[in-house]
């Protein structure tokens, strides 16, 4: 018999842990390679784990509803191979033995010991960024108390490996704003490793941090539903855009006639041809790559102090659950697809969306987002920025109305089809006349659609 470790897969470039969901099979199960062994979730999506080989499953390693690190091994299955165990591409974190000590540590009277910072040199990755675990405990801290990465990276570490414990982020928080540590005269860093004399750094009980609210008792007559997992993440990241940015919003109307002639001449052809049905959002988004390129600001994010103008167009479209709650699959590279690769792209991203068969990767990496607000009929929208993006722009519902024309003859009163556009932008880094000028400029671009062109 040979032993085969599953680990918690890589999920994405950005992504650090999962939960286990449920488990669909338990000890002493058979379980055949590529066959569904666990469901997990991350704050993007939900996804399956197969199994790695044919076996037994000999132990399971994680409840469910743990967080897991990714790398992490997770269940053994058991082989009839001869070949011994590869265990050596497999990654054990090394914060697992650091939670005994952290639990030891929780059991300690923080509140009468001194705390003294120690600054350790956490492992740096092949990147040259410093690769550091955080436990669930320290994010949701650094979470509630408005904790930016940038500032939890910079936190001197007292844990193994440079590892910042619980104790490291109240200090920080209890300390933030104060002004920074004293230097000697001749301008020398001082040796943070020494304890100062006579020092004592109070610190808030965590008790007094993160008080237990009791629920709210509700009398007459209501009906309270517990908000699902992925309504409380969505929940978390629409109020921490938020706070991140300086959202502004700007408004403007495009005269959408030409698209909507030229696709209700083409679609049935086009669905007949290609296999898959046209709709706006394809369209919308070919228009949106040829203006991000003349706006490159667009297709940026912030940190800190700089600014990161990304390169790749990855177009993220909000897409409605039947449960009410939203995703945001992410077409990659969108300005390499024509209309046709644009068209399948979107439906099957917002088929895998609808039926949960969405990839880690599907939603990751996006650097500009589309909303279709008309969709459910709405005339416009003001929409939250999806993090770490400075804008996302909110298409209408498309109406006829009686518009006035202007043409080399005079004016005239026709019948058109108008849509109302809104853009939300991060006033930090998008000032007005950029944000009005790339809005102004998609509607040309929706306005100009040529009806003879071909897809």
């Amino acid at each position: 018999m040979a032993i085969v470790d599953l680990v918690m897969p890589k999920l994405g470039e950005s992504i650090m842990e999962a939960t286990i969901l449920k488990w669909h099979k338990k000890p002493g199960d058979t379980v055949q390679q590529d066959e569904t062994v666990l469901d997990i979730a991350t704050d993007k999506v939900d996804s399956e784990v197969p199994s790695t080989t044919a076996g037994r499953i000999s132990e399971i390693l994680f409840k469910e509803n743990d967080v897991v690190p990714i790398g992490s091994v997770i269940a053994k299955i058991e082989t009839n191979a001869d070949a011994p165990v590869e265990t050596n591409d497999v990654y054990v974190p090394a914060p697992v033995g650091d939670v005994k000590e952290e639990l030891e540590e929780e059991a300690i009277d923080e509140r009468s010991i001194p705390y003294t910072p120690v600054h350790t040199t956490p492992q740096a990755a092949g990147n040259g960024k410093i690769n550091r675990f955080y436990s669930p405990l320290v994010m949701n801290i650094a979470s509630s108390e408005g904790v930016s990465m940038t500032e939890l990276e910079s936190i001197p570490g007292t844990g193994n490996e440079g590892r910042v414990t619980k104790k490291d982020i109240l200090h920080y928080v209890a300390n933030r704003g104060k002004a920074p540590a004293e230097t000697n005269v001749n301008r020398e860093p001082v040796n943070m490793n020494v304890k100062p004399e006579n020092t004592s750094v109070a610190i808030r009980p965590v008790e007094e941090i993160y008080a237990e609210e009791l629920p709210k008792e509700y009398e007459g007559n209501v009906e309270i539903i517990e908000m699902d997992r992925m309504r409380k993440l969505i929940a978390k990241h629409m109020v921490q855009s938020k706070q991140t940015s300086a959202h502004v919003t700007s408004f403007t109307e495009a005269d959408v006639t030409n698209m909507v002639l030229w696709r209700e001449k083409i679609k049935k052809e086009f669905e007949k041809q290609h296999g898959t049905k046209i709709t706006f959002t394809p369209i919308f988004i070919d228009c949106l790559v040829r203006v991000i390129k003349r706006f490159p600001m667009i297709n940026s994010s912030v940190d800190g102090d700089r600014i990161i103008i990304k390169k790749d167009l990855n177009i993220g479209m909000a897409t409605a659950l039947t449960n009410g709650n939203l995703i945001v699959p992410v077409i990659k590279n969108a300005d390499d697809l024509n209309l046709v690769g644009l068209s399948k792209k979107v439906n099957n991203l917002a088929n895998a969306a609808r039926n949960a068969r969405l990839k880690p990767d599907d939603t990751l990496d996006g650097t500009f987002t589309l909303t279709n607000v008309g969709t459910f009929g709405s005339l416009m929208g003001t929409p939250i920025i999806n993090q770490p993006q400075v804008a996302i722009l909110a298409v209408g519902a498309i109406k006829k109305r009686p518009v006035v024309i202007e043409t080399e003859q005079g004016d005239t009163i026709g019948i058109r089809h108008m849509m109302y556009l809104s853009l939300s932008y991060d006033h930090r880094i998008v000032d007005g006349s950029l944000g009005a000028s790339f809005l102004t400029a998609v509607a040309k671009e929706f306005e100009g659609w040529d009806l003879n062109r071909s897809w």
